[in-house]
């Protein structure tokens, strides 16, 4: 699943390779599938984009917002972006394909489920999109100390777990399911853990793990578990994740274990964050 770490470098790669292409022709919802949701009418794409010249990309939180003069393109969850030179095979199977009039390419395929909306500029209403806009990303300096504090002591947090705090109703814009592994590891917090039962140091320990760990998960290129616009896995080697578990802890030796918790998954390492 695409977050901060890969729409922050998918956007870089977007204004470095396609800025300026115009488009030529866009094909919408031609594979079928159950969990691609969409904005309004995708057989209307064409008719929005078809002519328009790619602007700026900006990763806002998990969105990944691509203009086209007065269009945008907004791209979220679990959407494998990738660019095509002009001879290279498209694949067979896509939710979005855009053609450029120099005959490259981007297509947009989803796995288990994924956004795609187009739509005008102004013209889109969604609550966690407007929110990830409105709220300070946790890269800039406006993320700071007090402003963390002020989520993590709103009324009713105390009752939620570090996983519920941190990634669910995008209290941190882009900070998922995928990235909170390391951020609570490098804090030395179990996924489960009342935010009741935290000390001043622990709080102290996540602020600086939320702003250090998304910070060389973007400067590497995003997670290892991820790919990005050209099919390269991010350099980031993640410490939790499906690539790590069942394995030693290179700091304290523990097992890396897997559990099934608030719809999804969580990794955690059995020393180094004990509930």
């Amino acid at each position: 699943m695409i977050e901060l770490p890969e729409t922050v470098v998918a956007a870089q790669q977007i204004n470095e390779t396609i800025s300026g292409k115009r488009i030529l022709n866009v094909t919408a919802a031609q594979s079928p599938h159950k969990f691609a949701w969409y904005h309004g009418d995708p057989q209307k794409y064409h008719e929005l984009l078809a002519g328009k010249a790619i602007g700026r990309a900006v990763g806002i939180g998990g969105h990944l917002d691509i203009k086209a003069e007065d269009a945008v393109i907004l791209l979220n969850d679990g959407i494998n972006l990738r660019y095509h030179e002009e001879k290279e095979e498209r694949p067979q199977k896509h939710q979005l394909l855009i053609e450029f009039e120099d005959y490259s390419a981007l297509s947009a395929s989803v796995q288990m489920y994924g956004g795609i909306c187009c739509f005008k500029e102004g013209k889109f209403d969604n609550k966690y999109y407007q929110q990830a806009k409105d709220r300070p990303s946790p890269l800039s300096d406006r993320f700071d100390k007090a402003y963390f504090d002020g989520i993590i002591s709103a009324p009713g947090a105390e009752g939620l777990s570090a996983k519920a705090l941190l990634a669910t109703e995008q209290r941190v814009p882009g900070l998922g399911n995928g990235v909170l592994q390391d951020i609570l590891f490098n804090a030395g917090i179990h996924p489960k853990r009342k935010v009741k039962t935290f000390s001043e140091e622990d709080k102290d320990k996540i602020f600086g793990a939320i702003k250090s760990t998304l910070a060389e998960m973007t400067f590497q290129g995003g997670r290892d578990t991820e790919r990005d616009l050209f099919g390269c896995t991010g350099g980031y080697k993640t410490r939790l994740s499906k690539n790590t578990v069942g394995k030693l802890c290179n700091v304290c030796g523990g097992i890396i274990k897997k559990e099934a918790y608030m719809g999804g998954s969580i990794y955690f390492c059995t020393g180094c964050q004990r509930l």
